[in-house]
């Protein structure tokens, strides 16, 4: 499970730099990797989030295993698309440094980058056993890098804000589900509650960003969530249907365990309510 994780999390990166090596990046080949790394690195912080989600509801205590992992790639592609972004800029350091002042997305993912890679540093089991206590305090401030994180994203676009709002409609489940009473976080009822608040939150995200940031009629994008798609699915329907998906297999996970336990499982493998 875990070379197949690290499979995963490398093929992006051997993708972009086989695209690089033939030429098919475009006119401008080191701003196509700077959005590339960039999203994938946004992609994997929210799959890192949702490690122990799927721990508890889909009763999984094995995915935690990849949750270093994710984290650290995560990490890894936002240093990448920094240092990419540094090169474009012709390596001047100085000027660099001024638009981080100067540009708020800029100082926001900047505050983001630092963040992370103090996580990832972190992120050892000797760093785990010297800072004890203050290590799990230190790594729940992914939550709020997160945020900067996909501020960043948002503000970094001009035009197309479908995946920076399909993933911060991702974030905000992740952040509901943490918010339920750990008693709760496995039912089906309130999965389905907080696929409901994420869905209304990605529409009222899409809209916000319209209204505030161009000149679009921010109440007719956010009616536009609510009709017939036209020209293919808006992130908040795709936000709905995977939080109606995730009630669907959870569903179908406690079908499977009542009819007997999987084969070779032990007396640890029950729903562990608790899961931070």
């Amino acid at each position: 499970m875990k070379a197949l994780c690290l499979a995963v999390l490398v093929a992006p990166a051997l993708w972009l730099a086989a695209e690089a090596l033939v030429g098919t990046l475009g006119a401008r080949p080191l701003t196509a990797l700077i959005h590339e790394t960039g999203r994938w690195a946004v992609r994997f912080l929210i799959l890192a989030l949702a490690v122990t989600p799927a721990r508890v509801v889909f009763n999984w205590p094995r995915v935690t295993l990849l949750r270093r992992m994710i984290g650290v790639a995560a990490a890894a592609y936002t240093l990448a698309h920094f240092a990419l972004y540094i090169a474009d800029q012709n390596f001047a350091l100085l000027h660099v440094g001024a638009e981080i002042v100067l540009r708020f997305y800029l100082t926001v993912g900047f505050l983001a980058l630092l963040g992370l890679c103090a996580l990832a540093a972190t992120s050892t089991d000797a760093m785990l056993a010297r800072l004890g206590r203050g290590w799990k305090r230190l790594h729940r401030s992914i939550h709020v890098l997160s945020a900067l994180v996909l501020l960043h994203f948002l503000l970094s676009l001009k035009s197309n804000v479908t995946e920076p709002v399909l993933m911060s409609g991702f974030f905000v489940w992740l952040m509901a589900w943490r918010a339920l009473d750990p008693r709760g976080r496995g039912q089906l009822g309130a999965l389905l509650g907080i696929s409901l608040l994420a869905t209304l939150a990605t529409a009222g995200i899409e809209a916000a960003w319209y209204g505030l940031f161009t000149h679009l009629d921010w109440q007719r994008v956010l009616a536009a969530n609510w009709t017939w798609p036209r020209y293919g699915l808006r992130p908040s329907a795709l936000v709905a249907l995977a939080g109606l998906a995730v009630v669907m297999a959870a569903a179908l996970r406690r079908i499977a365990a009542r009819r007997g336990p999987p084969r070779g499982a032990g007396r640890g493998s029950t729903l562990d309510p608790a899961g931070a």
